[in-house]
C-alpha cells in the first residue's frame, strides 16, 4: 500500500487540505477506497428496500457520516459507484470501514433520527450547524397561583406558556423588562415570593403589582395574564385598546394616578412593538430562513415571527457545505435547527426543497400540528423574504471579511511567535485564588473562527501549596496533558472535528510560569507543543505586554497591532473564565454546611435538621432521641446521622 501525506490533526484543516490536492489524494487512496467499498458491499448484501438511517464508520468506529434514505439497500448501494461520486464522497469512503444500519417506519422518521445523530456524532463529512447554547424562551409558568414570568432555556418541563424562541439572552431580557412595565407580572421565584412580608423593589418603580402581600387580589393578577397571554399571541391591538379604555375612564374618574400608572403601560407595549426592526405585520407566526453563498461559504439567515411581531433574527454558519447544493444545504440547517425548537405552522424559505414534503411530515410529527414549508411570491411575506435575502447576503459578505482579517492576524501571529503553521486551536491558561483559598486553573481555547467555548476546562487545584502559582500551573499541565497523551497517543483525534492537542499554548505569566510549565510537559516526554508567556509590561501596563519564549528570549509587539489586540483578548477570556470558576468555587464553599458531609442527607433533611437545631453545631451535639424526634427524619437516618459524629462515620 503507499504511503498517504501526512494531513493536519484538525478536522476542519484536513478538509482544506483536500481540497486543495483532491486529485492526488483520491489517487493515492485507491486501495482505500476499494476497503470503503467492500465495506459498504458488505452491508448493503443484507439490506431491504425499507426506510432508515445509516452511519458511516472509520477504523476507529468514529462516525464520519450520518445519512437517511427511503430505500436503504439503494441508497446505500450508491457509494459503491465510484465514478459518479464527488471527490468529498471518494475521501469518505475511502476512509469508511463499517456501516451501522437503523430501520425506521417512514422516511420522515428517520430524517428526524438523521438529526439527532448528527447533532450528538458531529460527523465530519455532514453539513453541521455551530453547536451554540440553546435559544432563549419567555416562560409564563402556571404552576402557581401567582404565575411567575421568566426567561427560559433547554427542555420545556415545567408547567406554563412558551414564548419563543428569541435570538439572544439580551432579546429576551429587554422583553421582559417592557412586559413588566405593561403587564406588572412578577418575576421573584416561588421561595422569595413566599417569605415577603413587604413589597419589593420592583413594586415601587412600577414592575411588579405585588401578589405576594396582597396589593392586588387573585382575580385582577388573572387578569393581567391573560393580558400578558393575549400580546405576546398576537392581540396587541386588543390589549392597548383596553388599556387605552381604563386609561381615560380613570382620566375621567380623576383618578390621575392610575391614569398615569396605565399611561407607562401604554407606553411599554409601544417600545416593544416600535422595537421590532422587522415589519411582519400580517405574517403572523412563521420562521423566515434565506440563503446566500459567496468564496466556498454559506450564510443562512433565519427571522422569527410570532404575533406580528420579530423576536429577533441570527445568521448561521453551516460548516461542511463544500460539494453539497444549497438546497441540501437548507434542509440540513433546518432538520438540526428544529431538534430543538418548536416549529411554527408556516416556515418561509428563498427556494424550493426537493424533499420538502418529507420534512414537513417529520416536523409536524413531533409537534402534533401541521408545518408548512412555503415559498413566497408576493405581498408582505414576500417583502419580508426579500428582506431576509438582503440580511443573508449582507452577514456573509462581513463573514468573509472578518474572515480575511482573522487570517491576516493569524499569519501576522505565526509570524511573531516563530510558529511552523497557523495554529487551528490555541489554549490559554491562567489561576485564580485568594491567597492560596479555593484555588481554580482555567484552560480557554480559540479556534480559527473564535472561542470554542465548548472545549473550555477548569482544574481544582489539589496538591498544589497555597500561594504557589508557578505549583499550580504546573498541576495544570500536568493534568491536562497526562489525559491528552492517554486519550490520544497519536495526536489525531478529535473533539467534534477539533483536535484535542493543542497548536500553540499561552501562559498568562513571565519567567516563572514559562520554566513550570516547560518543566510539566518535559517530565510528560512533550518536547513539541509551542509554548508563550504573556506578562504585563513595565507597571503592569496593559500595551505593553512582554512575551516570553521558552529558550528565555523576549518579544513585544507595537501598541496598535491587530495581533497585540487579538492576544490581549485571548489572555483576558483566559482571566476571566478563570474568575468565574474561582468565584463559583468560593460561592459553593461559603454556602456550605457541616451536614453536607453526612452521606445520604441531602437539601430536605439538612432543612429540616437546621429549621428543627437552629445550627450544624446543634445537630453534632444532639442526643440520639433529639434527632429521632426531628421532623422528616426517620429512625434510621437520625441514627445514621448520629454514628456519624460518634463513631467516625
Amino acid at each position: 500500500m503507499s504511503e498517504k501525506p501526512a494531513e493536519p490533526r484538525n478536522r476542519d484543516s484536513a478538509e482544506r487540505f483536500h481540497e486543495e490536492r483532491a486529485t492526488d489524494t483520491v489517487r493515492s487512496a485507491q486501495p482505500d477506497i476499494e476497503l470503503g467499498v467492500q465495506a459498504i458491499r458488505d452491508t448493503v448484501k443484507v439490506l431491504k428496500p425499507k426506510p432508515g438511517v445509516y452511519r458511516m464508520l472509520d477504523a476507529r468506529d468514529d462516525v464520519l457520516y450520518v445519512g437517511k434514505a427511503r430505500a436503504l439497500k439503494n441508497r446505500v448501494a450508491n457509494y459503491t459507484q465510484i465514478a459518479n461520486l464527488t471527490n468529498r464522497l471518494q475521501r469518505m469512503v475511502s476512509q469508511t470501514r463499517r456501516m451501522e444500519i437503523i430501520t425506521t417506519n417512514s422516511e420522515a422518521e428517520a430524517l428526524l433520527l438523521e438529526a439527532q445523530l448528527i447533532k450528538r456524532f458531529r460527523p465530519p463529512y455532514n453539513v453541521l450547524l455551530r453547536d451554540d447554547k440553546s435559544f432563549p424562551f419567555i416562560l409564563l409558568r402556571s404552576d402557581h397561583e401567582f404565575p411567575r414570568i421568566m426567561k427560559h432555556r433547554g427542555a420545556r418541563k415545567a408547567k406554563g406558556n412558551y414564548y419563543g424562541p428569541f435570538a439572544s439572552a439580551g432579546s429576551v431580557n429587554t422583553t421582559i423588562n417592557a412586559l413588566q412595565k405593561l403587564f406588572l407580572l412578577r418575576s421573584c421565584t416561588d421561595s422569595f415570593f413566599s417569605r415577603r412580608d413587604r413589597p419589593c423593589l420592583l413594586y415601587q418603580i412600577k414592575r411588579c403589582s405585588a401578589p405576594c402581600v396582597e396589593r392586588i387580589d387573585s382575580a385582577g393578577y388573572d387578569e393581567l395574564v391573560q393580558q400578558a397571554k393575549d400580546f405576546l399571541g398576537g392581540k396587541s391591538l386588543n390589549v392597548q385598546r383596553k388599556i387605552e379604555e381604563q386609561m381615560q375612564e380613570a382620566a375621567e374618574a380623576l383618578d390621575f394616578e392610575r391614569a398615569a400608572m396605565l399611561r407607562d403601560r401604554l407606553r411599554a407595549a409601544t417600545f416593544i412593538q416600535g422595537s421590532q426592526a422587522v415589519n411582519a405585520e400580517g405574517v403572523g407566526n412563521a420562521d423566515v430562513f434565506a440563503l446566500a453563498s459567496k468564496g466556498g461559504q454559506v450564510a443562512v439567515q433565519g427571522f422569527f415571527i410570532r404575533g406580528g411581531q420579530n423576536w429577533g433574527h441570527r445568521a448561521f454558519f453551516p460548516r461542511h457545505t463544500q460539494d453539497v447544493s444549497e438546497e441540501e444545504v437548507l434542509a440540513g440547517v433546518l432538520a438540526q435547527f428544529y431538534e430543538e425548537v418548536p416549529p411554527p405552522r408556516t416556515i418561509l424559505l428563498d427556494r424550493e426543497l426537493p424533499d420538502a414534503r418529507i420534512l414537513e411530515e417529520a416536523l409536524g410529527a413531533g409537534e402534533g400540528h401541521r408545518v408548512e414549508l412555503s415559498v413566497p411570491q408576493r405581498g408582505d411575506r414576500r417583502r419580508l423574504m426579500e428582506q431576509a435575502q438582503r440580511n443573508a447576503v449582507e452577514a456573509l459578505d462581513r463573514r468573509l471579511a472578518e474572515s480575511g482579517t482573522q487570517a491576516r492576524i493569524m499569519r501576522e501571529l505565526t509570524e511573531f511567535l516563530e510558529l511552523s503553521e497557523s495554529p487551528e486551536r490555541i489554549e490559554i491558561y491562567d489561576n485564580s485564588h485568594i491567597q492560596g483559598t479555593n484555588s481554580v486553573g482555567g484552560m480557554v481555547v480559540a479556534g480559527q473562527q473564535g472561542f470554542l467555548k465548548n472545549q473550555y476546562r477548569k482544574f481544582n487545584i489539589k496538591s498544589a501549596q497555597t500561594n504557589d502559582d508557578f505549583g499550580m500551573m504546573r498541576e495544570v499541565m500536568h493534568r491536562r496533558f497526562s489525559r491528552a497523551m492517554k486519550d490520544d497517543p497519536d495526536r489525531d483525534r478529535t473533539d467534534h472535528g477539533v483536535s484535542i492537542w493543542p497548536d500553540l499554548v499561552l501562559i498568562d505569566g513571565g519567567k516563572g510560569q514559562m520554566s513550570s510549565v516547560k518543566d510539566a510537559l518535559e517530565e510528560l516526554g512533550i518536547e513539541d507543543v509551542p509554548l508563550i508567556g504573556v506578562s504585563k509590561g513595565p507597571d503592569r501596563n496593559a500595551g505593553r505586554e512582554v512575551f516570553h519564549f521558552p529558550d528565555g528570549r523576549e518579544k513585544t509587539l507595537p501598541l496598535n497591532s491587530p495581533v497585540l489586540f487579538y492576544l490581549q483578548r485571548l489572555r483576558d477570556e483566559a482571566h476571566r473564565y478563570a474568575i468565574g470558576a474561582h468565584r463559583a468555587k468560593r460561592s459553593r464553599a461559603i454556602s456550605a454546611s457541616p451536614l453536607d458531609e453526612i452521606p445520604g442527607i441531602g437539601p430536605s433533611r439538612k432543612r429540616a435538621l437546621l429549621l428543627h437545631f437552629g445550627t450544624a453545631g446543634k445537630v453534632r451535639a444532639a442526643s440520639l432521641d433529639d434527632l429521632k424526634r426531628t421532623p422528616g427524619i426517620s429512625v434510621a437516618v437520625a441514627q445514621q446521622i448520629y454514628d456519624f459524629y460518634h463513631t467516625g462515620g
